[in-house]
């Protein structure tokens, strides 16, 4: 009797090691069939800020091009609210079949450092698929001070401690975390005035109320050609084609501050590899287009290299880290 089951026990292993294997080449079988005619209806892409911003600008200059090649609309929706937490949500809770995409920023990922109680969670619910483009942070001081290298005022900031302020956007904004990070790295003590936006911080420096700041390239751009701020660095990792005469920060002596703000395109978790595979590709292809980078450029940013989605799932992972340590070292909270 013992005998008779200890051989049919491997024999239930085979059958069932079979069985699993089948339903697996099945499984593979459909996800294939599924991508070859994957798109068949409209993709829709949620933009988690207001329309004729940065951010909605690429999405429909993406959009636009990728939708030729897909054979079907590639629909843009604005969904702002909750510093793009809310459109964020909704793509988290969306199915993840390819037909509803977030096109979004590194808020997200300040996000996420910042707020810990969000109701989505980054490993779980997304599937990043590609960098799109970068915007850098443009440190420019306006005319209530006006040093001519950021050597100069990081000399000043300390000569003065807590006598100098900083606009941002808002608190968790990137301009807001850039700041913190160049003050706890410089172990600067300056004092950070909060705004309901970027067009407000910049007009107030403009106004002198406020030193200076780490503005987005696409807001500040018409004021430093004006002339009515100066641009001391770049906060990208090589500097930005539409100020080429502007040195990054680590050129002008503040090393390891590469932190450009990212725009990119994810889709929920669990996405099937062939649709992401797809829609890397048609993004690959659009991002080579010269008509595609010069938009871009015009509006103050920068068409991404393309790249793996492992890395941009590793950027991003990176992303949150780094931000996670500057809203902890810097005690930082929401509002």
């Amino acid at each position: 009797m013992m005998g008779q089951l200890e051989k049919g026990v491997p024999m239930r292993l085979a059958s069932l090691l079979a069985c699993a294997l089948a339903l697996l080449g099945a499984a593979s079988s459909l996800s294939s069939a599924y991508a070859q005619a994957y798109p068949a209806q409209a993709i829709r892409v949620i933009v988690p800020w207001p329309a004729g911003g940065l951010v909605d600008i690429a999405a429909r200059q993406l959009g636009n091009r990728m939708q030729t090649a897909l054979g079907q609309p590639v629909v843009i929706e604005n969904r702002a609210g909750a510093g793009g937490n809310l459109g964020a949500d909704l793509v988290a809770k969306s199915a993840a079949n390819g037909y509803t995409l977030v096109f979004t920023t590194s808020a997200l990922t300040i996000n996420i450092a910042l707020q810990p109680k969000l109701p989505f969670n980054f490993s779980r619910d997304f599937e990043p698929l590609a960098l799109v483009a970068t915007s850098p942070n443009v440190l420019v001081v306006g005319p209530a001070i006006m040093p001519g290298s950021v050597k100069e005022l990081i000399e000043t900031a300390r000569a003065r401690p807590g006598r100098l302020t900083y606009a941002s956007a808002g608190v968790g904004s990137p301009a807001h975390l850039t700041g913190e990070l160049f003050k706890s790295t410089q172990k600067l003590f300056v004092v950070h005035v909060p705004y309901t936006g970027a067009p407000a911080a910049l007009n107030d420096q403009l106004a002198g109320r406020v030193d200076f700041q780490f503005a987005n390239a696409a807001v500040a751009l018409p004021q430093i050609r004006a002339g009515r701020v100066k641009a001391l660095a770049v906060t990208s990792g090589k500097r930005f084609d539409a100020l080429p005469n502007v040195p990054t920060m680590t050129e002008a002596g503040v090393p390891d501050f590469d932190v450009d703000q990212w725009l990119g395109l994810l889709a929920p978790r669990g996405l099937p590899r062939p649709v992401a595979e797809r829609l890397v590709a048609e993004v690959h292809k659009v991002l080579a287009m010269d008509d595609f980078r010069a938009a871009l450029a015009q509006s103050g940013m920068a068409a991404a290299a393309p790249g793996s989605i492992t890395a941009f799932d590793k950027m991003l992972q990176d992303d949150v880290v780094r931000w996670t340590a500057v809203v902890k070292a810097q005690g930082i909270k929401p509002d």
